[in-house]
């Protein structure tokens, strides 16, 4: 499958951010992509609840969401829609949520953040997600047809059980859609997603925001990069930098086969008891 990664920087505004996305969503499908993946929060980075409130949507209501199903209909292309941000019926927080999004237009499947990322990285470089999302509690895998896929979002990618249940379950590709903080990016983001991909034989696919946000309120915010493709073995197979932009690969989904008969570990779990 021609798959293409589009990185971005998005904005805190969604309707000055969707025409970006849906620029570089052309340029995927003119380069041939099949399966289109944008990053997490795609419609609005905003560290700002006020704000957030004011311009996230419902989704049925949602205009970034909206749009991007008809473009995925036009063109007849799967699209994971990285996550954005909606608001959620008789809740005061928003959910972090993913869309697959299938060659008819149709949600195919939906995936709310599970693990919120409530961190201290230095003293001047704090979050708490959970004040503003709440948490999802369901693991999600899709029949795409051209392979399962196993959906997660950004800080999910520390806690390894999450995917070795999504492996399990039939996953063949792993989404890990982000917008990672640049100091822990450069430490943990490659081997994370390497060692996703080692643990299960599974295809990641991690498309990031970068650079810096442009933001009316709050905060500014700054992310990471890097959006990668991981091959079944651990090998990187793309790695965009820091630059906006779309990146093209083959998806080969023999080749999680090939890596699981090579190294049967997705097989060999054993219960045991303890500590």
């Amino acid at each position: 499958m021609r798959t293409a990664l589009i990185q971005i920087t998005s904005s805190d505004d969604p309707a000055e951010t969707l025409p970006r996305v849906q620029r570089f969503l052309s340029q995927a499908v003119a380069e041939g992509a099949g399966f289109v993946l944008t990053p997490e929060v795609t419609n609005c980075v905003s560290s700002s609840r006020s704000h957030q409130s004011d311009v996230l949507a419902f989704e049925e209501a949602d205009a970034t969401l909206a749009a991007l199903r008809a473009d995925a209909a036009r063109h007849g292309i799967w699209l994971l829609i990285g996550s954005l941000g909606v608001k959620v019926p008789g809740e005061t927080r928003f959910a972090n949520r993913s869309f697959l999004i299938a060659p008819d237009g149709a949600i195919a499947a939906r995936y709310d953040k599970i693990h919120m990322f409530d961190v201290d990285i230095s003293e001047t470089e704090t979050y708490r997600e959970s004040d503003g999302f709440r948490p999802g509690d369901r693991a999600v895998v899709a029949d795409a047809g051209f392979a399962r896929i196993g959906m997660a979002v950004c800080y999910d990618v520390r806690f390894a059980h999450l995917f070795r249940r999504l492996a399990h379950a039939g996953a063949q590709v792993l989404t890990v859609p982000a917008a990672f903080s640049p100091v822990s990016g450069a430490a943990h983001w490659h081997t994370l997603l390497r060692a996703r991909a080692i643990e299960t034989g599974c295809w990641v696919l991690a498309p990031g925001q970068t650079g810096s946000h442009p933001v009316r309120r709050g905060p500014p915010r700054s992310t990471y990069g890097h959006s990668l493709v991981v091959s079944p073995w651990g090998e990187v197979v793309v790695d965009m930098g820091t630059e906006e932009g779309v990146a093209m690969v083959d998806l080969d989904i023999g080749a999680v086969d090939t890596a699981r008969a090579r190294i049967p570990a997705i097989r060999h779990d054993r219960p045991f008891e303890g500590p």
